[in-house]
């Protein structure tokens, strides 16, 4: 069908890139822009069967990916990383109509991608092993031992809606660097960067001589992910998303290994002598980006008592600046989530958190299909627009006496990905970074800084594991063991 106007559908294989080929015997499915509900492009459908095929296509192909030299893999993502550049403003078009995201998020989004190819690339020459003294112990005497790092196997990587082609290259690129095949299944709603990424990936593997298959794609339900994570031949299950899916893929897939990036309530704390100024502006630009639908953005505003009022009369004659409207539009700042369904939960929870005695300060209403930037002062604990993942452009802002209160606050959560903590006291700063219970503290800066390049993920119920592609490698390899007596 005609590409959806602003965009330019990819040109590759129509279907699914399962095994060598593509294939095209699938039933499709509209993608739909979340703004006004036109289809962007129809999509192919995976199926069990498929995932089934996938699977035994990947453990088949296992020892050929593992023996492709360094270089091999190397080139493999540089040459990707090179494609993807090229193609710049056709994927950030693909990626405002197919997550309704603005076009300034999907920019950045698109950034990280070939970043994280480049990142991965790197981090191929640093896997390597050790000499281990064996001789410390009488029995070691005489032999000579030493470990490398081996691919743990076929690998399964499910991706989130709100950053597809990001997450999809967070799955994929380090599972190549670490000598690894994969198989991608990108969220229902959002396939279409993912597959051109997946034949981009697949046509660099063929010119340096590896087998396309070892990066395949199955879309598909709820019980085509449960096929692909339970298989035995599968060593180990990425996944990005909700915290109920991700502990249910954990309880699927065991014992295989998973590692799990999910959801979370992020806190921005405000201490009493921090730079309000800086703080409002990390709360507008951490709190409402990708629509407020990412794992990190700032959720749970915690300010200490003394300067609360000062602080909100910032901080509301500031929201007028977040501009809601066509993500098409540069200067589009909010767009509506990506359904309906994901609105009506929204406007349910704050609903309920102001019948639980929370003042909604600004917003709280749906324009031009997108809900309105909402502020929620005074928020009970036990309300679901405090305690549980939002995933809106909605803050929620609570005062306690002092730092100290605001950190046992924080900590009040069964989630723990990111925090922040703005203030101007260097004993302030460290206490947070000791004391919050999660996977990265950020001081003077929103919760959503994610570097590519940093150990990314969480604790608690936000999941195991760590992403950047030098801690993912580490995740999809095994240490082996050499010891030798010499004859």
């Amino acid at each position: 069908m005609s590409a959806h106007p602003g965009i330019v559908l990819p040109d590759h294989p129509a279907g699914l890139p399962i095994g060598p080929g593509w294939r095209d015997d699938v039933p499709d499915a509209p993608v739909v822009f979340p703004y006004d509900g036109t289809i962007v492009a129809r999509a192919p459908v995976g199926t069990v069967e498929l995932a089934r095929e996938a699977v035994a296509v990947g453990a088949g192909v296992r020892r050929r990916v593992a023996a492709l030299s360094s270089a091999t893999r190397r080139a493999i993502l540089l040459r990707v990383e090179r494609e993807l550049a090229e193609h710049t403003d056709e994927f950030v078009a693909l990626l405002v109509a197919e997550t309704g995201k603005t076009r300034a998020d999907c920019a950045v989004e698109f950034s990280r991608t070939v970043f994280t190819w480049t990142a991965a690339a790197e981090e191929v020459a640093h896997i390597h092993g050790e000499t281990v003294p064996l001789d410390l112990q009488a029995s070691g005497e005489g032999l000579i031992g030493f470990w490398t790092r081996r691919p743990v196997g076929l690998v399964v990587g499910i991706a989130g809606f709100n950053g597809p082609v990001l997450l999809a290259s967070h799955k994929i690129a380090p599972a190549i660097a670490a000598g690894c095949p994969v198989i991608c299944k990108p969220a229902p709603a959002t396939p279409l960067a993912t597959l051109w990424l997946a034949d981009i990936v697949r046509r660099a593997a063929v010119a340096h001589g590896a087998p396309p298959e070892m990066v395949q794609v199955v879309t598909g339900d709820a019980e085509v992910g449960r096929t692909l994570v339970t298989a035995p031949e599968v060593a180990v299950v990425s996944f990005t998303g909700s915290a109920a899916v991700g502990h249910q893929i954990a309880r699927d897939a065991a014992p295989r290994k998973t590692l799990l990036e999910l959801g979370s309530n992020a806190a921005l704390i405000v201490d009493a002598d921090a730079d309000l100024d800086a703080a409002v502006d990390a709360v507008l630009r951490g709190g409402f980006y990708f629509n407020g639908q990412a794992c990190i953005a700032v959720q749970r505003v915690i300010v200490c008592e003394p300067i609360r009022e000062e602080f909100l009369g910032r901080l509301t004659a500031r929201i007028g600046e977040l501009t809601v409207g066509d993500p098409r539009d540069p200067a589009t700042r909010i767009a509506p989530l990506i359904n309906d369904a994901s609105t009506a939960r929204v406007l349910e929870w704050i609903e309920q958190a102001e019948q639980a005695g929370a003042k909604i300060v600004h917003g709280g209403r749906v324009v031009d299909r997108s809900v309105e930037p909402t502020i929620l002062l005074d928020v009970p604990e036990h309300a679901r627009a405090w305690c549980e993942e939002i995933f809106a452009p909605v803050v929620a802002v609570n005062s306690v006496p002092d730092l100290a209160t605001a950190l046992e606050t924080a900590n009040r959560s069964r989630y723990g990905l990111h925090a922040s903590v703005f203030t101007r006291s260097l004993a302030g700063a460290f206490r947070a970074i000791e004391e919050l219970d999660v996977g990265g503290v950020i001081v003077n800066e929103v919760p959503g800084f994610r570097s590519d390049v940093m150990p990314y993920g969480g604790v608690k119920d936000s999941g195991v594991g760590r992403e950047g592609p030098r801690f993912a490698i580490e995740e999809l390899t095994v240490t082996r063991m050499a010891v030798i007596r010499p004859q």
